[in-house]
């Protein structure tokens, strides 16, 4: 692969054993409040690092096909190249972004389920033939826009968790496969084999049980149109939990001897985003305004009124929301809490507060209801575990400026990258060596990822 993109404007700092992130934070919130306080990231890499070991480790040997959408920032797209990560993307700028890394066409899969024509030609003229379908409609598209396609047949899975309704999701039924094989043979599109997707929120892991099963009936099926199938794309849906990671391998690994043996020549993927890149990146935004609220109205319905009258209740605006960091708050719940920056007294009051973004547009809240000690204009809040579904293309609502990034590694995960010959001197240009002791300029210290 070429190593690093000609135009990304970034660097990471190798930090050594004395220094950490809580360092680099103070550092970066210490130059931003004295230069314009602006929201900005701080991306741990050797985490992505360390996240790959334990995948070989555990679920080795399913190779990773990395989601592009999840995080799309130069500096985890090249670290996750050069530890020799395939790519899953659904469009394509994505498609064309990993390209420019070097990685090769057989690397990367073109997952989108409603695919566009002149996404699907352009996927054809850069080689990369593997893509999932789920119905006749979309595989009708593929055979007129790319004859050497070959098509992940993508099946639903039963993913209810107690309480919820299930959710829209892409996929077909085991009967339509049958529909699908058909007019396949007629279009002479060849199927190679199967995807589907346990969703991260899916506590019954007896869904996979299931997928599995479903799975090797479809390759079945398969045999009897003449496909001869060798790849099982076993999606995402992995939180970054080693103990999840343990307890989904422990729930496959005996299915997939038994199914899909090595002998048997099938090639199983998967897709974990989340798991890559979430625990990474943490986020650090500031407070641009404050109000004192009717505690009431701050209440989320049906909660019953506890507190005192005259205690105060806070509404802080910070400088990223919805429409930037937050954006997967529209569609799903907040997986971090906010930590004050600034010290305090452990006996310090805390008050009833909640969390805006800057547009002053209602669907703009972060945090509904927390407790916090009371906090003043210009004060930081940090919140973990930013890294995944809050780095892609994002909204310019309001003239949003995207927060800055700042990489770093320390000493101990670049010397693994180096003991898995997999660090070259391509790489090693982008990095530099960041004392424990000083204060980081952003200017001269950090380049950051537009």
């Amino acid at each position: 692969m070429k190593g690093f993109l000609e135009d990304a404007n970034y660097s990471i700092g190798l930090l050594d054993e004395g220094a950490t992130l809580a360092d680099v934070i103070d550092n970066c919130i210490y130059e931003h409040t004295h230069t314009g306080k602006k929201a900005f990231y701080v991306g741990d890499l050797g985490k992505l690092v360390r996240n790959n070991m334990q995948w070989q480790n555990v679920m080795a040997p399913i190779k990773p096909f990395y989601p592009v959408k999840c995080n799309s920032t130069p500096g985890v797209l090249e670290i996750l190249g050069t530890l020799g990560v395939g790519f899953a993307c659904s469009s394509k700028s994505e498609m064309a972004l990993v390209q420019d890394l070097g990685i090769s066409p057989e690397n990367i899969i073109y997952t989108n389920p409603c695919k566009q024509a002149s996404q699907i030609k352009y996927a054809a003229k850069a080689g990369i033939n593997i893509m999932t379908c789920d119905n006749d409609t979309e595989l009708k598209k593929i055979s007129r826009n790319h004859p050497n396609a070959k098509l992940l047949l993508h099946i639903a899975t039963e993913d209810i968790t107690a309480g919820e309704e299930m959710n829209m999701k892409f996929g077909t039924t085991l009967k339509n496969c049958r529909h699908l094989m058909e007019c396949a043979k007629e279009l002479g599109v060849q199927i190679v084999g199967v995807k589907f997707h346990v969703s991260g929120s899916c506590k019954d892991l007896q869904t996979y049980i299931h997928a599995l099963s479903d799975a090797r009936c479809v390759f079945d099926m398969a045999e009897e149109f003449g496909f001869k199938m060798n790849m099982l794309d076993i999606g995402g849906g992995f939180t970054g939990s080693e103990l999840q990671l343990e307890e989904v391998n422990h729930v496959i690994r005996p299915l997939l001897d038994v199914y899909f043996p090595k002998e048997s020549g099938v090639n199983v993927i998967a897709e974990p985003g989340c798991y890559y890149v979430s625990s990474a990146f943490t986020l650090a935004v500031n407070v641009i305004a404050k109000k004192t609220v009717e505690y009431d109205k701050l209440l989320p319905s049906g909660v019953e009124q506890t507190r005192n009258d005259d205690e105060p209740v806070f509404t802080y605006y910070i400088n990223d929301g919805v429409y930037g960091s937050f954006a997967s708050k529209l569609s799903e719940k907040l997986n971090t809490i906010p930590e004050v920056h600034k010290k305090y007294k452990e006996d310090e009051p805390l008050f009833a507060s909640s969390l805006w973004g800057p547009s002053c547009d209602e669907l703009d809240q972060i945090v509904e209801n927390c407790l916090l000690p009371e906090l003043s204009v210009g004060d930081w809040l940090i919140f973990d575990n930013m890294g995944s579904g809050t780095l892609g293309e994002q909204s310019t609502f309001n003239d949003y400026q995207r927060p800055l990034i700042y990489y770093m590694m320390s000493f101990s995960d670049w010397d693994e990258m180096q003991d898995a010959g997999i660090a070259s001197d391509t790489l090693m240009k982008n990095f530099f060596f960041v004392p424990s002791c000083i204060q980081l300029s952003p200017e001269e210290r950090f380049s950051t990822a537009a």
